[in-house]
């Protein structure tokens, strides 16, 4: 049964209500204040505060301040007016279930069209990325259509320059080619006269001339036509395209290096993951992408029970378990929110199903199923089933034979055991 705060104090303006509620030693968060219209709740495990308001009040500027061991809040009046009382007095029960219900729901719709709204702003959102996107696309790709372009008109004016000069080269070699014919023929011809003038003088030996002039021409027209062979350059080489093919890598090990199999696990374990995120769960729409992290969500729910927020762990925990039911340390954890909530039958549940995933039992996981054979042996105990609380401590203590709070708890029980025996 949940223990009634009764204790606050009030006080009040022609437009606002100040009010101060103790917690009593108990930490509070935000989750546990439920505020409407007319209705305010604060539930703080094992305490619990509700007020009907005597006359509606701007649930959406109203405000609490947390600290000190107080709560402060301050709620805004919907019309100025002094009131009577802060709650409706002589208000029977139907009407009380009826305020009541109707809060509820009305906090329902406005979390239901604050949901639509965040939908419709996020899909203006990406609509809008995706024009600018685009816009910016457009844009380089003209920009590059323009770089090509003026890259295109460059080399065509190189390759006409480049003719061009070809051209010219061609004259200049024919012309030079030429004037090399013009002096090789000039000394030929005085060489020929001036040997046909000896032999007209001399008369000797015109059959030895003639050879000699013969032989002359002969040579002198040989080297002439070394000279005039052109050059014959090489034909360019066909174009060809190489082919390199690699091995495909996941990771960026070399595979001789790797661990196949872990990785292949590991692959797995985030397709599984993926497949999960990917599906229709209607809680993970409004989570950021690290907040769909099964190990984040392990660690927020860890920091909420250091802090002593024993249900936010354990939703922090649920949202974790669906999308990975394969981590035994969720439900181990879970398992310890539910010892101190006292859902000691969802303790047992929860240790059962950490010490089914922790097989098979190896060394490095003896710490979580002693931590597991504990818990599940303090809720059965709770429940005053010691026998099966006394199994549990007894298999803990065969895992760790050296641990002394094992074994004075494990005594304790056996003694309770034999002092329900004896009274019975």
């Amino acid at each position: 049964m949940p223990v009634w705060l009764r204790e606050h104090s009030w006080r009040q303006t022609l437009t606002a209500v100040y009010l101060s509620l103790p917690l009593r030693g108990a930490r509070a968060t935000p989750a546990n204040i439920f505020c409407s219209e007319q209705y305010l709740k604060v539930s703080i495990p094992p305490f619990l505060f509700e007020a009907i308001l005597y006359a509606p009040i701007d649930d959406t500027n109203s405000t609490a301040k947390i600290g000190n061991g107080n709560i402060f809040f301050t709620l805004y009046k919907k019309e100025p007016a002094m009131w009577d009382a802060l709650t409706l007095e002589n208000a029977d029960k139907e009407k009380l279930q009826y305020l009541r219900e109707n809060a509820v729901l009305k906090a329902h719709e406005k979390a239901k069209e604050e949901t639509e709204a965040k939908k419709i702003t996020k899909q203006e959102h990406k609509k809008y990325a995706l024009e600018a996107t685009m816009k910016l696309e457009e844009a380089e790709r003209k920009r590059i259509e323009d770089l090509k372009e003026k890259e295109r008109q460059k080399v065509a004016k190189e390759l006409e320059l480049w003719k061009n000069q070809q051209k010219n080269g061609d004259k200049y070699k024919s012309i030079q080619k030429k004037g090399e014919m013009h002096q090789e023929i000039e000394p030929l011809k005085e060489r020929k006269s001036e040997k046909i003038s000896k032999t007209r003088i001399s008369n000797e030996g015109p059959s030895k001339t003639r050879l000699k002039s013969t032989k002359g021409s002969h040579g002198s027209c040989s080297i002439f036509s070394q000279n005039l062979k052109e050059e014959q350059l090489p034909a360019p080489r066909a174009a060809a395209t190489i082919k390199v093919n690699f091995t495909p890598r996941v990771f960026p090990t070399a595979l001789r290096e790797s661990r196949v199999a872990e990785e292949e696990e590991w692959l797995h374990k985030q397709a599984e993951a993926r497949r999960i995120i990917n599906s229709d769960l209607s809680e993970l729409e409004d989570l950021k992408e690290e907040e769909k992290n099964p190990d984040w969500l392990k660690d927020k729910g860890n920091k909420m029970f250091a802090m002593g927020d024993y249900l936010g762990a354990v939703n922090a925990y649920n949202l974790a378990v669906r999308l990975n039911n394969k981590l035994p340390l969720l439900y181990l954890n879970r398992a310890a929110c539910h010892l101190k909530l006292r859902n000691l039958h969802k303790a047992v549940e929860d240790s059962s199903k950490a010490l089914e995933l922790l097989t098979p039992p190896v060394p490095d996981n003896e710490n979580a199923r002693v931590k597991a054979h504990v818990r599940r042996g303090t809720a059965f105990c709770q429940l005053e089933l010691y026998t099966e609380g006394l199994q549990d401590y007894e298999a803990a203590l065969k895992i760790d034979p050296k641990n002394k709070n094992i074994e004075k708890d494990a005594e304790k029980i056996r003694h309770l055991i034999q002092g329900t025996v004896q009274s019975s």
